[in-house]
């Protein structure tokens, strides 16, 4: 049985300048990993943003595991990993480990502490991302690629169902970008964890999703690399050429 981890029918959403995406209707099936591609300004954040319940919807419907976004509070389920770099001021005294353990910390009730288990789970997640070794460095002294690595440490801790990644290589160097990509696949294969990852890099994201949504304002193309790649009308729009450039298929 099909389980649908998001799904949305005409999704719109407006602010007062007008319109920023309109008629955007996707499903997303567990274990389903999709590269969302975007130009600037298309509407990719305020995406993220309607599916997690923090901007109103003015067109349509969204849901999350069958619950309507407006009404999803489980976010256990949910693992997030922001674009900016900048979540946390460089002169906070905290380590990694007390970093990624504010994603188990978020979902606790009052008082809320890291247990020993907490701890052991921290350790297993620093170990799985390979990066035990920076446990007990400050946040500060870390490079782009360490952080990256921490703060999807700390969006995978509590083991969710659905991923999340907001332009996650924005700041990284093509090395460290190309790392950082086979480590999410591996991550959507190795835990069957359905993945949602929005990037401008067009060229790279099909050697590893599953999925395409390119959007610009509107959906314009949604479903796997090879349709993608046989599509006339991403032909049109892309250029034959650079169409199989992206595919990676052929």
């Amino acid at each position: 049985m099909r389980n649908d981890v998001v799904k949305t029918e005409g999704l719109g959403c407006s602010y007062r300048v007008g319109s920023v995406l309109e008629d955007i209707s996707i499903t997303v099936a567990t274990g389903e990993y999709v590269g969302i591609v975007v130009p600037n300004g298309s509407g990719k954040s305020t995406l993220v943003r309607a599916l997690m319940g923090l901007n109103t919807i003015s067109a349509g419907s969204a849901a999350l595991f069958g619950v309507p976004c407006g009404k999803f509070n489980d976010w256990g389920r949910i693992g997030y990993l922001p674009q900016s770099l900048n979540l946390f001021n460089p002169l906070f005294p905290a380590t990694v480990a007390e970093t990624v353990a504010l994603g188990l910390l978020s979902l606790k009730r009052f008082p809320r502490k890291i247990t020993r288990r907490d701890k052991q789970k921290v350790d297993s997640m620093l170990e799985e991302l390979s990066i035990y070794d920076l446990t007990n460095k400050l946040i500060g002294e870390l490079s782009g690629g360490q952080m990256q690595r921490v703060l999807l440490a700390r969006a995978l801790v509590n083991d969710p169902e659905l991923l999340i990644l907001d332009e996650p290589t924005a700041a990284l160097d093509p090395e460290t970008r190309d790392k950082f990509y086979r480590l999410i696949a591996e991550i959507n294969r190795s835990r069957n964890v359905t993945v949602l990852l929005v990037t401008h890099d067009s060229g790279a994201i099909g050697q590893h999703a599953s999925k395409m949504l390119y959007l610009d304002k509107r959906m314009l193309f949604f479903g796997s690399f090879d349709e993608f790649c046989c599509s006339p009308e991403m032909s049109a729009l892309f250029g034959e050429h650079s169409q199989h450039l992206m595919c990676h298929r052929h």
